[in-house]
């Protein structure tokens, strides 16, 4: 019986795109955050300096590996290859601003769906034994994403002030990218994790597309920069397209990508709404497969 659900949630799925149904998941979303809010923010808070108890360095760890992982590909990108681009009213910024302007929402983004593979199963005796909302587990593990996307946004601005002297206009949208990011990371999270509750490979294919998406996506390339046979998939891919409103903000300093900020916007009130519908769904089984 599950296993039909799992197969027939995509042709369910179409019965959202009804506006009033919208209205009602997008409601419903908003409801579940705001009730569990305070309780997933406590509960970010102790797993921040309790995951890493213990260690030299602690809770630093948090935010030390992207960090790491953003200094490497600067340099393997900028350093080794040697890639070149700024100076010009198109390409306004160096390669060091464009790359960490893609990396930083994807270093900071992934680990949450990673982790949501493990919501529910982590805290399955919680689940089957007490009358909770089993969603805040998913709301604070992407509560947690937030750290490194802080410490993120800030070496960006502050190597921007000192490369050119000013930040852009744009950065007064970054709020409204933060709402893009968090919202599509809630909503997919909520659908993995209770996904995941059956089919249990989805943390090896989320650690999988962590990889990829680094290099699938215009992070450390243009488009332009590969065959024109590939690029449809580049723009096939909704993520890309959150990508290019934060390049737009931090790197672009104008809105070089319009459809991006529509894109993005329809694809985090969809996964809000769908990946809610799909964990309210599966709930009522979560007790018997965990």
């Amino acid at each position: 019986m599950i296993a039909r659900r799992l197969l027939t949630l995509p042709f369910r799925a179409i019965g959202l795109f009804s506006p009033f149904l919208m209205v009602e998941g997008l409601l419903a979303a908003a409801r579940s955050v705001r009730r569990n809010l305070a309780l997933a923010a406590a509960l970010a808070r102790r797993e921040l300096t309790s995951r890493h108890a213990g260690q030299f360095l602690g809770a630093l760890w948090a935010v030390g590996q992207p960090l790491f992982l953003m200094m490497l590909f600067v340099f393997i990108f900028g350093v080794v290859f040697g890639q070149r681009i700024g100076g010009t009213v198109e390409m306004p910024r160096d390669y060091t601003i464009y790359i960490l302007s893609g990396l930083v929402p994807w270093l900071s983004f992934i680990p949450g769906l990673v982790t949501s593979c493990q919501s529910v199963l982590g805290n399955g005796h919680l689940v089957k034994q007490f009358t909770i909302d089993a969603e805040m587990f998913t709301l604070k593990d992407t509560l947690l994403t937030l750290v490194f996307w802080v410490v993120g946004m800030a070496v960006i601005a502050v190597y921007t002030l000192v490369v050119n002297h000013s930040l852009p206009w744009t950065y007064v949208l970054i709020p409204v990218a933060l709402f893009f990011q968090f919202s599509i990371g809630l909503g997919l999270g909520w659908a993995i994790s209770a996904v995941t509750v059956f089919v249990r490979d989805m943390r090896e294919f989320m650690q999988m597309a962590s990889t990829a998406g680094i290099y699938t996506l215009p992070i450390v390339y243009l488009p332009h920069w590969i065959p024109e046979i590939f690029r449809p998939f580049i723009y096939m891919n909704p993520f890309s397209y959150m990508i290019w409103v934060y390049q737009d903000i931090l790197y672009f300093g104008r809105i070089e990508h319009p459809w991006a900020w529509v894109v993005s916007l329809a694809f985090s009130l969809l996964s809000l709404t769908f990946g809610l519908r799909i964990f309210q769904r599966l709930r009522p089984y979560f007790a018997t497969y965990i």
